[in-house]
């Protein structure tokens, strides 16, 4: 076919823009129609015209339906900030510059930390039992403060967004009254510092709710097992020299009651929210909590029968 030919067919240029070659037919009136006048359909594409036409031919409750699902709908934006983590590592970053000041900071340290005879009515201390929680502000040097916050910002990053929140901060309070009472109970008049029991927590709680969702835990468990196994590895090696295993184990000056007491407590609050994911069960969730809660301070007594 000649230049002048194809020029003089019609059939080869949008008959909405006769000045604009095209190769696409309307697939409803089978007219040349531009990239401009090509309307996406079912199948294919219409022109301009063919839309009106059918859109003239739509029921009432067609041309609602149209309307409702061809608007923009706007996407609720959810934020996985863990915040709570931020917030509680820059507390504790702030309680240690404190400590740092002379002077001050051994009094910040005096009434912070803990000690199972502060919890004890009548003993020989004065009775502070906010003590039980406070403790998690205060740790014994820049080493321990960082691992201790390095650990709370790696697990936090991932389990704050998955918990939500408020429950995991209710995780981490929990946690680190689960390692006071083992303290209490393991360790009683001992002095101890730091947040190492409500990080275990967040461990057993990240192993169990991992569990739960059948995700891949065996990283995990290898952590928390050379954790916890690390104060009695050091142990056995400072027995060599010193001939007394026990006296080893309290010169690296690690509560591993803590450790130990913090893990399990953190597991049992990750079983409570695996077990009450569901929105109609959020008053057993709190319940199930409270309880927990009142049964730790419950082992306390047992320390007051036996030592005071």
């Amino acid at each position: 076919m000649t230049t002048d030919e194809f020029r003089r067919n019609t059939d080869n240029f949008c008959y909405r823009h006769p000045d604009r070659q095209s190769f696409v037919l309307c697939q409803r009136c089978l007219r040349t129609i531009c990239p401009q006048c090509q309307i996406p359909a079912a199948v294919g594409v219409i022109c301009p015209e063919c839309l009106r036409q059918q859109q003239k031919g739509l029921t009432t409750a067609q041309r609602k339906a149209e309307r409702q699902w061809s608007r923009p709908r706007a996407v609720r934006s959810i934020d996985t900030r863990p915040l709570v983590t931020y917030g509680i590592i820059a507390v504790t970053a702030l309680v240690f510059l404190v400590t740092l000041i002379p002077g001050l900071g051994t009094q910040v340290q005096g009434w912070l930390a803990f000690n199972s005879g502060l919890v004890l009515p009548g003993g020989p201390l004065p009775f502070q039992p906010w003590r039980l929680v406070t403790v998690l502000l205060v740790h014994s040097g820049f080493w321990h403060v960082g691992l201790n916050m390095l650990a709370l910002w790696m697990i936090g990053r991932s389990l704050e967004p998955l918990v939500g929140r408020w429950r995991f901060l209710v995780l981490y309070l929990l946690s680190g009254l689960g390692g006071s009472v083992a303290v209490s109970l393991l360790a009683p008049f001992t002095w101890v510092v730091g947040a190492s029991g409500a990080v275990f927590g967040l461990f057993g709680a990240l192993l169990v709710i991992g569990r739960h969702i059948g995700a891949n835990i065996r990283g995990i468990a290898i952590v928390i097992g050379i954790n916890l196994a690390l104060p009695f590895v050091l142990a056995l090696f400072g027995a060599i020299g010193s001939g007394s295993f026990l006296g080893a184990l309290e010169a690296i000056r690690i509560s591993w009651q803590a450790h130990v007491g913090g893990l399990v407590v953190g597991a049992l609050v990750g079983l409570i929210y695996a077990r009450t994911r569901a929105l109609r069960q959020r008053t057993m969730q709190i319940w199930l909590l409270v309880g927990l809660t009142v049964a730790l301070l419950a082992l306390l007594a047992i320390p007051v029968i036996f030592y005071v």
